[in-house]
């Protein structure tokens, strides 16, 4: 329906110009009327008509006069001008200010219906049009965009002016759903950063081969991407069934110039290519050209000859270290093999797929060996089809390191280890020789061969004390040495007993010395 102001100084006219035809059958509602040229003028401001019924002479401001403020500030919509008077003075005038016809009251029912059904036509046309416009622009933007993302092109400033690149930074986010048995993504990250942020034109969002990639334009939004990576740390994990705990984001880093997105697009898919590698509850992978560890290994560094030698080193080293670990009952060892294995894959410069192929070939040879050492023994191994089609349909490394931990477990209680009173000596030992590493129980326990719900429970039996409490107290010890023998920087020393957030390490200290870093170090040095 378009839009219909009525403008006359006599109410009856008014009234009847209301009901003298069907305005809904002809493809109008009526949203207003007004009595003298002040009133039009103002509620065109309000109520933005599509077509304005108005009569030549009213009071204070004169229809005419009206009609030719509005023209001059740039009102485009349909006047029909009605009057009294068939003088050819006033219709000219009215041509003058281009309007869409000229009626004499009273008002011919026919030409009026006739006026308006042209009138509808032409705006018919008229959305039409801005429609295919609209939509060819989008086109050419999102083209546009994909090509600077990709790097196939290469912009234009006019080009770049239109995509509005003209901010000092900018950052390239890659976001999927963070389950991969959902469906469909409850939250879209773009609207998440967009509800504290004004200027829609500093957030892009756009689909590049079915995957969601989102651009940030200025210092605004990539500040608030900021603040939601903090919830994403292992310190501050994003809350069960919140957004934030829908999402999975791969960020590249932050680039000035638009002519570096390109480069902040590589890095972003790179990471999420290599989602594999990630933790358990793990929300995000952040590109850091600081951190060698933080940027997985490029698979196409190799040849075919070099992986396959490097296939047999790891294939032989792995399964031989674990197979005399799992002999002599050293759990601590099988726990340290597995984590290395977990970072060797990492750097490594293979695929995905042929990390997962080499992880099933040292299970086989694992499963070889121990059959030949404990002939005599029954051993529950799965088939071998069934550890295949697990670790192949595994979406994370994890996943797999658990089950080599479980199969671990398994074959030592087959042969004949079954005390597990260790087992929390065996966690302390790690805890005391990897403090300073992101450690978390969830992301320990595979290595033990338990779920992280189970030792967490035996854990805090045993000790007393929760488990955060216990690596607490054992980062805050190593922090105090440190302060005392040293003069590092205080927020360098919460990186190096594992604390990524200098304000949560401050909040921590205190709690258990009842003291700041800076006072317990003016104390004690």
């Amino acid at each position: 329906m378009y839009k219909v102001l009525i403008a006359d100084d006599e109410k009856i006219i008014r009234m009847g110009l209301r009901s003298v035809i069907d305005w809904e059958e002809q493809g109008y509602t009526i949203v207003g009327e007004a009595s003298n040229g002040s009133e039009v003028i103002r509620a065109i401001d309000e109520l933005s008509p599509d077509v304005i019924l108005i009569d030549i002479r009213m009071p204070k401001i004169s229809g005419l006069d009206a009609i030719k403020q509005l023209r001059e500030d740039g009102f485009n919509g349909r006047f029909i001008v009605l009057s009294g008077y068939s003088d050819f003075e006033y219709a000219q005038t009215a041509i003058n200010y281009n309007v869409t016809s000229y009626l004499t009251k009273p008002v011919d029912t026919g030409k009026l219906t006739e006026v308006l059904g042209r009138i509808r036509e032409e705006l018919d046309n008229e959305k039409e049009a801005k429609q295919s416009r609209d939509d060819f622009m989008s086109k050419a933007r999102k083209q546009l965009l994909r090509g600077l993302l990709t790097g196939e092109i290469k912009l234009s400033d006019n080009e770049k002016n239109d995509l509005s690149l003209n901010h000092s930074s900018y950052q390239v986010i890659f976001c999927e759903k963070y389950s991969h048995e959902l469906e469909d993504q409850s939250y879209d990250l773009s609207d998440l950063l967009r509800v504290t942020n004004k200027n829609e034109n500093e957030i892009e969002n756009i689909s590049l081969d079915g995957r969601n990639v989102i651009l940030l334009k200025g210092s605004h939004p990539i500040e608030k991407l900021n603040l939601m990576l903090d919830k994403f740390s292992g310190d501050f994990p994003p809350e069960k069934n919140s957004p934030l705990d829908s999402i999975f984001m791969a960020c590249g880093s932050v680039v000035t110039e638009a002519d570096e997105i390109p480069q902040s697009y590589k890095e972003a898919m790179s990471l999420l290519m290599h989602r594999f590698f990630c933790d358990k509850n793990q929300h995000s992978m952040i590109y850091s050209d600081s951190k060698e560890s933080a940027f997985p290994a490029d698979e196409t560094t190799l040849s075919a000859a070099e992986k396959q030698s490097l296939r047999d080193e790891m294939i032989e080293n792995y399964s031989s270290l674990l197979v005399n670990n799992i002999q002599v009952f050293n759990r601590n060892k099988i726990a340290e093999t597995l984590k290395n294995l977990q970072n060797d894959l990492y750097k490594a410069p293979l695929s995905i797929r042929e990390e997962k192929d080499l992880l099933v070939d040292i299970y086989l040879k694992i499963k070889e060996k121990l059959v030949i050492l404990f002939s005599q023994t029954e051993i529950p191994f799965m088939t071998n089809s069934e550890a295949l089609s697990f670790i192949i349909n595994s979406h994370y490394l994890y996943e797999i390191i658990l089950f080599l931990s479980e199969q671990a477990d398994m074959v030592m209680t087959s042969i004949g280890y079954s005390s597990r009173d260790s087992i929390i000596d065996d966690v302390i030992y790690y805890i005391e020789h990897n403090y300073s590493s992101n450690i978390t129980l969830e992301n320990i326990a595979p290595l033990f061969g338990y779920n992280s719900s189970y030792l967490g429970k035996i854990f805090s039996k045993k000790l007393g004390t929760n488990f955060n409490s216990y690596l607490d107290s054992v980062r805050i010890d190593k922090a105090k040495d440190i302060l005392e023998r040293s003069k590092i920087q205080v927020y360098k020393v919460a990186e190096m007993v594992g604390y990524k957030n200098v304000d949560y390490f401050h909040i921590k200290f205190k709690k258990n010395t009842g003291m700041s870093p800076a006072e317990y170090r003016k104390q004690n040095s």
